[in-house]
C-alpha cells in the first residue's frame, strides 16, 4: 500500500487524482485497507479542491431555467409557484425578484435546493 501523505501543491494534487483513478472502475469495498486508503485519498482530494478550485452558488434564475430545462418546463407550469405568466416572464427575464413565497413554492413543487434560490444576485 502506498503511503498516504498531505496535499500541498498541484503536482501533489495531480499525483492524488492519477492515484486513485483506477480505483473509481472498480470501488474498494468499506473497512478494508483499500477501501481505507481511497476514502481518506477522496476527503485529501476534495479537501483541495474546496481551497483551490471552489465552485460558486449558481444565479436563482438560472437554477429555475436549468430545472425547467431537466423536466420540460414551460412558463405556464411555473404559475402556481410564481404568479401569474406576465409575472412568471418578469422573474426568468430578471426584472422582478424572488419573494420568500415563490421561493418556497418553486422548492416545494419542482425541488429546486434553496441554496440556489437564495443566492446573492449582483
Amino acid at each position: 500500500m502506498i503511503q498516504i501523505k498531505p496535499i500541498r501543491t498541484e503536482a501533489d494534487y495531480e499525483a492524488a487524482l492519477k492515484l486513485i483513478e483506477p480505483l473509481f472502475d472498480n470501488e474498494p469495498e468499506l473497512n478494508t485497507p483499500e477501501g481505507d486508503f481511497f476514502e481518506i485519498m477522496c476527503l485529501l482530494i476534495e479537501d483541495w479542491e474546496k481551497k483551490h478550485y471552489p465552485v460558486d452558488s449558481p444565479d436563482p434564475i438560472e437554477a429555475i431555467k436549468f430545472r425547467m430545462e431537466q423536466q420540460g418546463l414551460t412558463a405556464k407550469d411555473l404559475e402556481p409557484a410564481i404568479g401569474r405568466r406576465n409575472r412568471v416572464y418578469e422573474v426568468l427575464n430578471g426584472t422582478r425578484n424572488l419573494t420568500l413565497p415563490m421561493i418556497r413554492e418553486l422548492h416545494r413543487q419542482f425541488n429546486i435546493p434553496l441554496e440556489c434560490l437564495i443566492g446573492c444576485r449582483e
